[in-house]
């Protein structure tokens, strides 16, 4: 980790400790994630942490203009944004950044828009290009505010909007990224179609070495949404304790409770049991980090073993999935006797494993009931 990111983590922090506490009681407790998009809730955590905004501009990026921004240079004005957001996505984020030692100017103001998703958008480009003229609308605004009259002048400039995609998903981003390339007759009528790109961050992207080599919280975070299922847990074994000593080491306590939060959101989605994520966010926040792959190793086993016992009968497997299906559901809200008895008395396997897929996406007991 850089020095001069460490200084900016010093000066962030002093007023870290008040935000954590207001955005706890938005959220209604610590430890609550309101957004019933799993997926969607930890990036949410990830990007309105600006520790974690920062290494993510700085090393994903790959814009060079961006390399020196520290957390204290970040100004999140997403909240302006919300009602644009298609279906509540309140992960997406607008973020205001103070730029230094521009060439030729003294200080300017960037705006970069970070969305974030785990399935490939076709129409993505579309989608930004609405963003783009709201924000440039609310930033005209702003100024007229300031000083009537100034956007109708001849030296008035809006900002430049970077946009940014976060895509987590396993396959490659296909979408067109230059809005352009989205509309028709575009090479006749070219200069008068907006043209413009927008960056694509794919997890896939990243190996486990080279996440590693960040040595940063947010890599550790990476590493974890990148596992596709409880069994790679084993993957992070093979991590080099040095690398898990530098974040125990130098991640403010903060920081750590939100790397917990945020791991705890991840490995929930893939399936693994309340218990035990409470114990892997618990020593990750007390930097116990050694302790944690002792945890991984057990839930390897207990897994093991638990799988091991229901393949004695088919009964058994289907009981299992049956009980799985309704864990999930039970965390969207109450379940109805009627739909409870159906999912446990079912025998069929296959169609089993189609409601636990239907059941780990769905957001609420109601949609799951229409989707099977």
């Amino acid at each position: 980790m850089q020095p001069r990111l460490k200084r900016g983590k010093v000066k962030y922090m002093k007023d870290e400790k008040k935000r954590q506490s207001q955005d706890t009681n938005r959220e209604g407790g610590a430890g609550t994630v309101p957004n019933t998009r799993v997926k969607d809730s930890g990036a949410k955590l990830i990007f309105d942490n600006h520790i974690l905004c920062v290494q993510f501009l700085r090393g994903y990026t790959d814009l060079d203009i961006l390399k020196n921004v520290q957390p204290e240079d970040i100004e999140d004005i997403s909240e302006r944004f919300l009602w644009m957001w298609q279906e509540n996505r309140d992960s997406d984020s607008v973020k205001k950044i103070r730029l230094k030692d521009g060439p030729g100017i003294e200080t300017i103001y960037l705006i970069t828009l970070i969305e974030h998703q785990s399935k490939v958008d076709y129409d993505m480009s579309f989608r930004i290009l609405r963003y783009i003229v709201q924000i440039l609308t609310d930033y005209a605004q702003e100024m007229e505010k300031k000083q009537p009259g100034i956007t109708k002048t001849k030296g008035f400039r809006y900002p430049p909007v970077i946009p940014v995609v976060f895509y987590d998903g396993p396959e490659n981003w296909t979408a067109e990224m230059n809005f352009s390339d989205r509309v028709f007759m575009n090479d006749v009528l070219g200069e008068y179609i907006p043209d413009f790109h927008y960056i694509v961050v794919p997890l896939s992207r990243y190996s486990d070495q080279e996440l590693v080599e960040k040595g940063d919280e947010l890599s550790l975070i990476m590493l974890v949404d990148k596992l596709r299922n409880s069994a790679d847990l084993r993957n992070l074994k093979e991590i080099p304790e040095e690398y898990f000593e530098n974040i125990s080491r130098n991640s403010p306590e903060s920081v750590l409770k939100l790397i917990g939060k945020i791991i705890s959101v991840l490995l929930l989605k893939l399936n693994v049991p309340k218990e035990e994520v409470a114990g892997f966010t618990d020593q990750i926040e007390r930097r116990e980090f050694a302790m944690l792959f002792e945890n991984f190793e057990a839930y390897d086993v207990q897994e093991t073993r638990r799988i091991s016992r229901s393949e004695g009968k088919a009964e058994g497997k289907a009981e299992g999935k049956a009980e799985d299906i309704l864990d999930l559901l039970e965390d969207l809200g109450k379940v109805p006797d009627a739909l409870r008895d159906s999912i446990m008395a079912e025998q069929d396997l296959d169609k089993l494993r189609k409601w636990l897929k239907v059941a780990a996406r769905a957001k609420s007991v109601e949609q799951f009931q229409s989707e099977i």
